[in-house]
């Protein structure tokens, strides 16, 4: 054979190395493994690796294992397509939903499968490591800047997974999405049921675009669509939120002196402590002296955003009322003892879905509409640990919306401080077939009973009208 003839050999088998890589659902290795969570033994349950590239874009060989767990049905004339599940976050487990699927009615009609997205928890890689973790601690100890030293950690915490040989340009929504069509070609489903909540319900959407073939509906609980930017939204989103409770309280509450005029007193209060630095003695469990800690204006914001909404008014006028201590006493022995920074996942997907198409000028904007915000970084991705972390972006048309004729339950909290009902009505826009439901009571990530039993009457027939015989669920 000729040399010209080796090289057009060559360039044929790289062709079609290509193709393969670039198909949707590419039938994929499995190895079998041990549930990673416990599951009603009475069911019949799968557990095993997906064996995927770890990076699609590189043909190196090199390759992750993807856990997924499928709880099967035990209807012996069960519908043949399952509801397949993937977490939020990003950086979230998905595989303690099947413990909760095989206790739920869903599994009355069909087999649930959850599966567990790249280099989260049950993932091989983990990207897990403590450095940014320990940083964290260390500036709380030593009461250092937190911006600097969440910088330093972010250093420190890549330079670790890299050194573990992990290749983290490979850890996006872009090789995710590959990973569940892989998986779905893998088990050889003809139809399947796509299941997801905040960043996993635009993870979902992604899916659909890249092959509707096999997807028979969606179904999605405090969606973030892959088109919004997130990082411009959440400030103005968490204000929306606590504005419709402040309205809610000076409505609802008997208890005029306490709760009331609570919208103006939040913001002078908030507003006025700007830049200033508060202190707390504190004993670190294991050690024997007790110190000074400080903390700012963020963490108390922060102890806001994570609180559940029915203590929430409790806790906003403790903190005005300057009753500091207990909660920073909480938060401090949580990060003390779990830690509390962004994991790996979090990071890369952030920084190649969020930060690479986001704009600093906005985020300018967001603190002179509400300036008690002001110097808060409301997600714990953001640009300078991106400008560390330096990931790819993802593919400008995984950014895109998408207008599809597939049926989807959309849901969403009334309350919702992250992602605003707005969203679903976003993705009702491209997606006539739709049906949303507004849960008045509730905040991110609606779950329960309630939505369960939308979700079953939905499965059963997702073209079918849904009405609510509940004031505070709304059908539309």
């Amino acid at each position: 054979m000729n040399t010209r003839l080796i090289w057009k050999w060559l360039a044929l088998c790289q062709f079609v190395i290509g193709m393969a890589y670039a198909q949707p659902g590419i039938v994929r290795p499995l190895e079998p493994c041990a549930c990673p969570v416990p599951i009603d033994s009475s069911f019949r349950t799968r557990c095993a690796y997906l064996i995927v590239p770890e990076n699609r874009a590189k043909k190196n060989g090199k390759t992750i294992k993807l856990p997924f767990v499928l709880v099967e049905s035990k209807n012996p004339n069960k519908k043949k397509d399952p509801l397949l599940f993937t977490g939020g976050g990003p950086g979230a487990s998905s595989l303690g939903w099947a413990r909760g699927a095989s206790r739920s009615p869903l599994i009355d009609d069909r087999d649930c499968i959850a599966f567990e997205q790249r280099g989260t928890r049950y993932a091989l890689p983990h990207l897990s490591s403590p450095e940014l973790d320990e940083a964290i601690k260390e500036s709380y100890r030593k009461n250092l800047n937190k911006d600097s030293m969440m910088v330093v950690g972010v250093k420190r915490y890549k330079k670790a997974l890299e050194n573990r040989g992990i290749d983290l340009s490979g850890y996006n929504t872009d090789e995710t999405v590959s990973d569940l069509h892989d998986l779905i070609a893998t088990l050889r489903l003809d139809s399947v049921n796509l299941a997801g909540g905040s960043y996993s319900g635009g993870l979902m959407l992604a899916v659909l675009r890249k092959d509707p073939s096999r997807i028979r509906s969606l179904i999605l609980d405090s969606p973030l669509p892959n088109f919004v930017p997130i990082d411009e939204d959440e400030p103005a989103n968490f204000n929306e939120s606590l504005n419709i409770l402040f309205e809610r309280v000076a409505r609802d509450s008997t208890d005029k002196a306490v709760y009331g005029n609570l919208k103006e007193r939040f913001q002078r209060y908030f507003t006025s402590i700007g830049t200033k630095t508060f202190s707390i003695p504190y004993l670190e469990k294991g050690t024997k002296d007790t110190v000074r800690i400080q903390y700012t204006r963020s963490d108390l914001l922060g102890i806001i955003v994570n609180t559940n909404l029915r203590r929430l008014p409790l806790v906003i006028t403790d903190l005005i009322n300057g009753n500091h201590y207990p909660y920073i006493k909480r938060l401090l022995d949580r990060t003390f003892e779990y830690g509390n920074g962004p994991s790996g996942m979090r990071l890369s997907v952030y920084c190649a879905d969020q930060t690479a198409y986001h704009s600093e000028k906005v985020g300018q904007q967001l603190y002179d509409a509400f300036p008690y915000l002001k110097g808060y970084h409301i997600n714990d991705v953001y640009q300078e640990l991106c400008d560390c972390w330096k990931v790819p972006p993802i593919k400008p048309e995984t950014k895109q919306p998408l207008y599809s004729n597939k049926p989807a339950l959309l849901a969403d909290g009334e309350l919702d401080n992250a992602c605003r009902p707005l969203y679903i009505d976003r993705i009702h826009h491209y997606m006539p077939n739709s049906q949303r439901l507004l849960f008045r009571n509730e905040g991110h990530g609606v779950g329960g009973e309630d939505m369960t039993r939308f979700m079953q009457q939905f499965l059963e027939n997702p073209y079918r009208k849904l009405s609510s015989t509940k004031p505070e669920i709304v059908v539309y």
